[in-house]
């Protein structure tokens, strides 16, 4: 069983920072992609940030303010969110792709609610 625990989340001010933190419970042959998304109401859910077999990518919308960051060691997934505007108001979840034996699985987190003020 994997479980995902997000934590981190809250309000901000405009300009301010938070930084969001995912760690798993479980075990994993491999980790393919770990990452954060975000969704706010009646939108898409949209990629912010992933590692992908070591590779960052990071969205547009928030590339220079966004650093996503992983430590093995505690089985976390770490998002700094600097700088933040209202636009990155959103519920923002955490993702992880990755193999148990040979089946390949996404697992979410709960999604932690970012709230920034203007």
């Amino acid at each position: 069983q994997v479980q995902l625990v997000e934590s981190g989340g809250g309000l901000v001010q405009a300009g301010g920072s938070l930084r969001l933190s995912c760690t798993h419970s479980g075990t994993f042959t491999s980790i393919a992609t770990m990452g954060w998304h975000r969704q706010v109401p009646g939108k898409q859910r949209e990629l912010v940030a992933a590692i992908t077999l070591g590779r960052n990518t990071i969205a547009d919308s928030v590339k220079g303010r966004f650093t996503i960051s992983r430590d093995n060691a505690k089985n976390t997934v770490y998002l700094l969110m600097n700088s933040l505007i209202p636009e990155d108001t959103a519920i923002y979840y955490c993702n992880i792709r990755g193999n148990r034996g040979t089946v390949q699985y996404d697992y979410w987190g709960q999604g932690t609610q970012v709230t920034v003020s203007s």
